[in-house]
């Protein structure tokens, strides 16, 4: 049996597999990541907090699994994109990491349309100018932290920085330099210009691999600290929505999978690229396809906002029925009606990505009475985000992508209410998935394609079961027919209270 490692530096917990193939789970291990918050939209993360969970996760699942470090083949990094990752000419870092869904960027984002035409920039980077994109953040820093600006010496993202504690190597995965915006999508190389507009020095850009291909091999100093064995193989690494994708099985035309983690991501396949400013877009895992995609700000996080805030008073009652937080309060909404007795909730916390491009966008609760409780607005919360992945699907359709199937995985796909509350509002069945252990295994994967272990890219799949199909109920078409529309107005309506400059 060959055995293969897969590590995913999440926005939460930093999650590792080891795996033997064909389609053996040997052991998996987590460790939760800290989120900072010390300004209004601001996200923040310490890369030597992730660096110091894969050396524990490593060992755990070496001990775990009983196997020996030296019967691994391969290893395979993924984690979120693009997170902005800064070290200085000694290899320090000199700041925590901006993370993806970082929303301080939006005078920045306006200074760029203000120098290139969007629509050009568009057709050469792929993706829209847009608060994702590194240079809106490194102009940031430029602007804010002259101090730390005029020490970088390198700029990369959440897996990149792993991979270079791994084995010493300096690389930008490509899925990390499409969406930084560094990259001629006509071409599939780095594109000098472009790097220049992000006011990041040309030097301080490692050069690009492929998710496939071997960058390096384990270090020395990186075995000590991690229990793998030196010399084993690295590969580029993945970003982690499409990583999860390939795991879910997420290969062909018209599959669409929606992923609830502590964003929504919203991801399907095409053959052709087709820049769209509304949407991201990546390379697949798969050579020669893409993957159009949309992330929301929130997602699982919004809802562990309310519990963190608003649920003290059901926990006691949550425990005597033996139920989660999340599940109890599940079980308040379901038995609200279905649009929630008027209420519409925008999820915008962090502003929004994802098809609005709105950092200045906020959260908001329209329409509360004194008739209202918590399973109420919970239920509200839910349907929000189905609204929002409605409002994706719509962009998608008018792209001209064909959307033939919907396959839903991840930590929040396990709410039966909310998948059905999907369900009803897009008016299609969602295929859950049971047995997905999250973009780790589509890292682990990628490593043994990278290797040779194998050649079937669709393999990743053999680890996921089909846990059962949510069909839509039709007594609630016609609700959230009426509510669809009404949620899109209560943005438009409240944006103009809500442009404000972006600290």
């Amino acid at each position: 049996m060959q055995y293969l490692l897969g590590i995913d530096i999440g926005t939460t917990s930093t999650i590792g597999i080891l795996i033997g193939l064909p389609d053996k789970v040997l052991a998996t291990a987590s460790r939760p990541v800290t989120l900072s918050a010390p300004h209004s939209g601001w996200t923040e993360e310490s890369p030597e907090q992730w660096w110091a969970n894969v050396g524990e996760i490593c060992q755990q699942l070496l001990t775990q699994s009983g196997i020996a470090a030296s019967e691994i083949c391969g290893i395979g990094v993924t984690g979120m994109l693009p997170a902005v990752v800064l070290l200085d000419s000694e290899d320090r870092l000199l700041r925590p990491s901006i993370q993806q869904s970082d929303g301080r960027s939006g005078a920045q984002v306006q200074q760029m349309r203000s120098e290139m035409d969007s629509q050009h920039f568009l057709q050469r980077a792929g993706n829209g100018i847009n608060q994702q994109l590194v240079g809106a953040k490194i102009r940031w820093i430029e602007h804010h932290e002259p101090a730390v600006f005029e020490r970088i010496a390198t700029v990369f993202g959440s897996y990149d920085f792993i991979n270079w504690k791994l084995t010493g190597e300096k690389i930008i995965e490509q899925n990390w330099a499409l969406e930084a915006g560094f990259i001629d999508i006509s071409r599939n190389t780095l594109d000098d210009e472009l790097i220049a507009f992000a006011h990041v020095p040309r030097y301080a850009v490692p050069r690009l691999a492929r998710s496939h291909d071997i960058i390096g091999s384990v270090t020395a100093q990186a075995a000590a600290w991690t229990g793998l064995s030196e010399g084993t193989p690295v590969i580029g690494g993945a970003a982690d929505l499409i990583a999860s994708a390939l795991g879910a099985g997420v290969t062909s035309p018209g599959e669409v999978l929606l992923k609830f983690g502590g964003s929504v991501d919203i991801l399907t396949v095409t053959e052709t690229a087709n820049p769209d400013p509304r949407l991201y877009l990546d390379y697949h895992l798969v050579p020669g396809c893409y993957m159009p995609n949309g992330c929301m700000s929130t997602g699982g996080s919004g809802l562990n906002w309310f519990v963190q805030n608003f649920a003290a008073q059901h926990e006691t009652a949550a425990r005597e029925k033996g139920m989660s937080i999340h599940q109890y309060l599940d079980a308040l909404a379901e038995n609200r009606p279905a649009g929630s007795d008027g209420l519409i909730f925008l999820p915008y916390f962090l502003g929004e990505k994802t098809p609005i491009h709105d950092p200045n966008a906020r959260g908001i609760l329209f329409g509360l009475t004194l008739s209202h409780d918590a399973g109420h607005i919970w239920r509200a919360l839910l349907e929000a985000y189905a609204y929002a992945i409605k409002h994706h699907i719509d962009t998608l359709v008018d792209i001209g992508y064909p959307v033939k199937r919907y396959i839903v995985s991840d930590g929040g796909s396990a709410s039966k209410l909310w998948m059905q509350i999907v369900a009803d509002v897009l008016g299609e069945p969602l295929t859950r998935l049971d047995g997905h252990p999250g973009s780790c295994l589509g890292a682990a994967w990628t490593a043994a394609i990278g290797v040779g272990a194998s050649t079937d890219w669709k393999g990743a799949s053999a680890w996921v079961n089909l846990k059962d199909v949510i069909t839509p109920r039709p007594e609630h078409a016609d609700v959230y027919h009426q509510g669809y529309p009404h949620f899109r107005q209560l943005y438009e309506a409240c944006r103009p209270l809500t442009r404000q400059e972006t600290p």
